[in-house]
């Protein structure tokens, strides 16, 4: 599903090492990720799994640190920092930082907000404001760290940064927007990794409905 901020992660990095991919739809509503062809790809049924060559990936984090290890060379330098530095070490508190705190809060509030009414149902506000609650407690955190860093690892844009942007971007759409564009130091990281030119690619290609 094209749609997929899972999906719109992989194809942001890709896009980031400039390569050329193709994005195959799998029709959730039929059931079609559960079925034994899609289930070879990813035996946990879920999207995404990306096949380069005879090597088969699943889980979007995975996926997008594979292409910006096997592909180094190409594109942007996702991973700049040498292993044993500190700035590696920053760039995998930020990995985590997003996978565990970022992504929890800000998923739910895009599906209440965003996903939800595009299914025919209403946000439950409850969970809404649950849910923004926490997201504003962990932007408070990263307010803070990007008042003294540029991006996330330090001075130059990594995958740490790649990993966030679909749902910044799908949360910029909500009218919880101001999570961000009322935090001066997230804001200025939003305005300036958004602008990049793989990122526009990215979003060029997402099919998002009139609604939108």
């Amino acid at each position: 599903m094209p749609l997929s901020p899972n999906v719109v992660r992989v194809a942001a990095a890709l896009n980031e090492k400039g390569l050329d991919f193709e994005i195959v739809p799998v029709d959730l509503t039929t059931g079609a990720h559960k079925q034994p062809e899609f289930l070879a790809l990813n035996p946990f049924g879920q999207i995404p799994a990306l096949q380069d060559g005879d090597e088969v990936l699943y889980e979007s984090r995975a996926i997008s640190r594979y292409i910006a290890n096997k592909y180094k060379e190409d594109g942007a330098d996702l991973l700049p920092a040498a292993p044993a530095s500190s700035a590696a070490a920053k760039l995998e508190v930020w990995l985590e930082v997003e996978s565990h705190h970022f992504y929890p809060a800000v998923a739910d509030l895009v599906f209440q907000l965003l996903i939800k009414p595009l299914l025919g149902g209403a946000p439950d506000p409850i969970v809404v404001d649950k849910n923004a609650d926490k997201l504003a407690k962990v932007l408070d955190v990263y307010e803070a760290h990007l008042a003294e860093n540029k991006y996330l690892a330090g001075d130059q844009f990594t995958l740490a940064d790649v990993n966030h942007m679909a749902h910044l971007l799908y949360l910029s759409l909500t009218p919880k927007a101001e999570l961000v564009t009322s935090r001066p130091h997230v804001k200025a990281w939003w305005d300036d990794i958004s602008t990049r030119p793989a990122w526009q690619k990215t979003v060029a290609a997402i099919p998002f409905p009139p609604a939108a």
